[in-house]
């Protein structure tokens, strides 16, 4: 039985400047929905979600939504008002004699968001203003929910809390985010937003790789079906056939409309395929193996309040060459302090930090302060003004090099201001990944970045020989990215740990368990018989097993499916080919069986392949 259709847009027309957004726009939001909203910077992310709250109106085509839907919608930019707490701030929008249904539930979310409810609008943060209007519109409770990368500036404890939250949300979802894994654990079907057309999976997230990759190459397909017909007519119309001249005038004219809209449609799918491709990165050869050195250093902090904050106390860590490390914790547990420690713009209150001599730190701030935004493109790039940089020891253009990193080189000039902030993340990338130092470090990097530029950045980052150190909450990114973990837990406790954040989480399962397992054990107040083997101590303990990151035990898993599904596809296809007269009926069609054949083989082949690799990396952990 269908869910019931709560919104639809239909043959929608939306354009900008005259020229048009979306075109014959069609989609449909049924109850119970939840939704990933995928797409790159610029395709219209967040126009679709105005067109669903109705603040966006159409150009042409219908919007109609159930009588009595609500719409939520959580914004990326949220302006404080003077002498607004933060309890005002999520009842703006609830009728008052329904404010007393909704209060319970303001202290609840409020306090798994770690946010004062009593707090000055105007005095918080970004990043308290982003958990201020999550709280708002979790509170709200409406009909649809619309989330604008709800999981930035969020720690990964509230971001798995939200998950949860979201899991047994009652209302619909509609979601835009970058994080990978938050979108895979919350959502059930997918929107595609490309080139100005909205595309259906009834699947989660989870699916989309391969669902987006069998789509596209199912385009190239047409794509290449198209072209060898145009090219027959071209032929034929070189041919100067004179014969029944009006039909064969009828007939050009055809042929001309069908070449332009054939160079159309293979420029729009260049576009579409476009990866941010650039050489990867070189970290400078040194002899001296330790980058940095922190010895019994400590630190503390006094808050707005006047409660000292405890932030390092006596710790000592070592930085070596070529170190990855990534560095998780709360807002205010000491992330920051101990990059500002380390980059020598914040001194210990005691203990010391020795540096490598002439050590140079290539630095992405997450508040983006390197960048002017008054300055133009052109000129965050090229300070000097002149039209070529060096990037990696060449000179480039700065448009082609701008091209790189999927910017319009007619942009140019346009100033930093009126960039979005995913444009505006890859505009730092793009200054930074041109001669990054020996030492790279990126603070939350993540942020508003479309999942082309992340799967552009991981690969470089992967390539990259000098020393990593990121702070992110998305847990895919650290995984693909990292080796160690830093985790600055509050309080001044620090937790390290090897590899990447799924072996993190892994060792704190293991802590939880061995602590409940000892907390039961002292209730029990059984001793210990006298043939019982002795508990080992700690040292002498088995070794933890080391289990595949979130992405690989996916894709595991996803493995046997794809090869179960390509095998009958084999056989249906050889089934199809026996036919002796198979080619002589359909010459175009045995062709396309041949050829559909070959590359089905050729993936069963890579997936079984694959299938032992991962099978074979999971036994040897």
């Amino acid at each position: 039985m269908n869910s019931r259709l709560l919104l639809s847009v239909k043959e929608a027309l939306v354009q900008y400047d005259k020229e048009p957004l979306f075109k014959d726009l069609s989609f449909n939001i049924h109850e119970g929905a939840r939704i990933a909203l995928v797409g790159k910077n610029g395709a219209g992310k967040s126009t679709l979600m105005n067109i669903i709250t109705g603040r966006k109106e159409l150009d042409g085509g219908e919007r109609w939504e159930e009588n009595g839907v609500s719409i939520g919608y959580l914004h990326q930019d949220i302006t404080p008002q003077e002498g607004e707490t933060v309890f005002d701030y999520i009842f703006t929008e609830i009728k008052e004699e329904d404010k007393d249904l909704h209060a319970y539930k303001v202290e609840m979310i409020t306090d798994s968001l770690q946010i004062d409810p009593k707090a000055q609008m105007t005095v918080l943060s970004g990043g308290q203003l982003r958990r201020a209007g999550l709280a708002r519109a979790l509170v709200e409770e409406p009909d649809i929910l619309l989330l604008d990368e709800p999981t930035n500036h969020l720690d990964l404890e509230i971001i798995q809390w939200l998950e949860n939250y979201l899991k047994n949300y009652r209302g619909t979802l509609l979601c835009v985010s970058h994080d990978r894994t938050f979108l895979a654990n919350i959502t059930n079907q997918i929107f595609w937003l490309d080139r100005g057309k909205i595309k259906t999976c009834p699947k989660g997230f989870g699916y989309f790789e391969e669902w987006s990759t069998m789509l596209l190459e199912q385009e190239e397909r047409e794509l290449k079906n198209r072209k060898s017909i145009v090219a027959q007519e071209v032929e034929w119309a070189n041919r100067g056939v004179k014969a029944r001249r009006k039909r064969n005038v009828r007939r050009v004219e055809q042929m001309k409309i069908m070449r332009d809209q054939l160079k159309a449609d293979q420029s729009a799918y260049r576009r579409a395929v476009q990866k941010i491709e650039i050489k990867p990165l070189e970290g400078t050869e040194e002899n001296a193996k330790i980058v940095a050195e922190f010895y019994n250093v400590s630190k503390t902090f006094e808050d707005e309040h006047g409660t000292v904050k405890n932030i390092l106390d006596k710790f000592s860590y070592r930085i070596q060459r070529g170190d990855r490390i990534g560095i998780l914790g709360r807002n205010g547990s000491g992330k920051t302090t101990f990059l500002k420690l380390l980059i020598d713009t914040l001194q210990p209150d005691s203990g010391s930090i020795k540096r490598k001599k002439e050590l140079e730190f290539s630095y992405f701030d997450q508040k983006r302060s390197d960048l002017n935004p008054k300055h133009s493109l052109k000129k965050v790039l090229s300070p000097t003004g002149n039209d070529y940089i060096d990037v990696m020891g060449k000179q480039r253009h700065i448009c082609g090099y701008l091209k790189d990193f999927m910017f319009d080189p007619a942009r140019v000039d346009d100033k930093v201001c009126n960039l979005s902030g995913g444009q505006k993340n890859r505009l730092m990338l793009a200054k930074i990944l041109a001669n990054p130092k020996s030492c790279l470090i990126l603070d939350e990097p993540t942020n508003d970045l479309d999942m082309e530029t992340l799967d552009m950045l991981e690969e470089i980052l992967s390539q990259y020989k000098g020393t990593l150190i990121v702070v992110s909450h998305d847990r895919d990114f650290l995984d693909q990215t990292v080796t160690k973990i830093l985790a600055f837990e509050g309080n001044a406790e620090i937790d390290h740990c090897i590899g990447g954040y799924s072996d993190y989480i892994a060792l704190k399962d293991a802590e939880k368990a061995e602590k409940k397992a000892k907390n039961s054990k002292k209730k029990s107040k059984k001793q210990p018989k006298q043939d019982e083997t002795p508990q080992k101590s700690e040292n002498n303990a088995p070794k933890k097993e080391k289990k595949l990151s979130y992405k690989l035990e996916y894709e595991l898993k996803e493995l046997p499916t794809k090869i179960e599904t390509t095998s009958k596809l084999i056989k249906e296809l050889n089934d199809t080919l026996k036919d002796p007269d198979f080619y002589q009926k359909d010459p175009s069609a045995f062709h396309q069986a041949t050829k559909d054949l070959s590359d089905a083989q050729a993936k069963l082949d890579r997936y079984e392949t694959r299938w032992l690799e991962l099978e074979e990396m999971k036994s040897a952990n």
